[in-house]
């Protein structure tokens, strides 16, 4: 093979080596997380503006629900009656040895009722924790000098899935939560989550409802799930940078490609 002919033969070897590396490079890029992903709530203009949202949800009393009922009144000794396990008199110690201890109230049957003392049974199942404090007090004042009522959902949990800095099954003392509140609490979206296509799993009417909401817009506040509802399931999906991030091919990919370069520089020099 004369020099003439090897040096086209080097020069287009070095060409393919040069195409592969500018594929590989492509390859990388598109795997990178772009900072436009990682941004909530874009949109609209760089001047202050208003986006409407969902009314407040107010989460009401179902079958299965734990509930705290706390009676007070002007007899502090006929009250503890009514609250034969008061949540208060729990210790710290105690609650930290058995997570149990602070769990303690009226199951809500399968046909809506709970049982209190004296009082026996009371429908609650579609109420309002206010409106079913209500209906226990105007039942109490049978029994009690100007009684008050406290009613707590026990139950209200939410999980938070997937690439978040802390997943995990977290009881909303407020009962009220939004979606980026319950991240928060998960210690926000890792670098490697989706923002775009966050997943909330709901029951609804006996059936499990499958909803996505992109955080990166604005018009997430419009949407029915962005107050979450008790069990409710949010997961974040995570991104093609987390795939590569763990992919092995992609991890000797810069490797192969500055080989690959160094190779096409020495070719193309000779």
């Amino acid at each position: 093979m004369s020099k003439k002919t090897s040096k086209k033969v080097e020069l287009r070897l070095g060409s393919w080596i040069s195409l592969l590396v500018v594929i590989l490079s492509v390859g990388l890029l598109n795997g990178c997380t772009s900072a436009k992903k990682l941004v909530y709530f874009q949109g609209v203009t760089a001047q202050d503006d208003t986006v409407s949202i969902q009314e407040t949800f107010i989460p009401t009393i179902r079958k299965g629900d734990v509930l705290s009922v706390q009676v007070s009144s002007l007899n502090a000794e006929a009250s503890a009656y009514f609250n034969p396990v008061s949540m208060a008199d729990a210790s710290v110690a105690s609650a930290a040895a058995n997570p149990l201890a602070r769990t303690i109230g009226y199951a809500v049957a399968d046909d809506g009722t709970i049982k209190l003392p004296l009082i026996g049974q009371l429908s609650v199942i579609g109420l309002t924790n206010a409106k079913a404090g209500d209906l226990i007090t105007s039942k109490l004042r049978n029994y009690l000098k100007e009684p008050t009522v406290n009613v707590r959902n026990l139950n209200f949990r939410i999980s938070v899935l997937g690439e978040v800095s802390r997943p995990a099954l977290f009881t909303i003392p407020n009962e009220q939560i939004t979606l980026p509140e319950a991240l928060g609490l998960a210690g926000d979206l890792t670098i490697y989550g989706r923002r775009d296509n966050i997943l909330i799993i709901r029951e609804e009417g006996g059936k499990r409802v499958f909803k996505r909401l992109n955080l990166t817009q604005r018009d997430a506040f419009k949407s029915p799930y962005y107050s979450l509802h008790p069990n409710d399931v949010v997961y974040v999906e995570p991104g093609k940078a987390r795939v590569t991030s763990v992919d092995r091919a992609y991890q000797l990919a810069p490797i192969i490609t500055g080989v690959l370069s160094l190779i096409a520089i020495i070719a193309t020099r000779r």
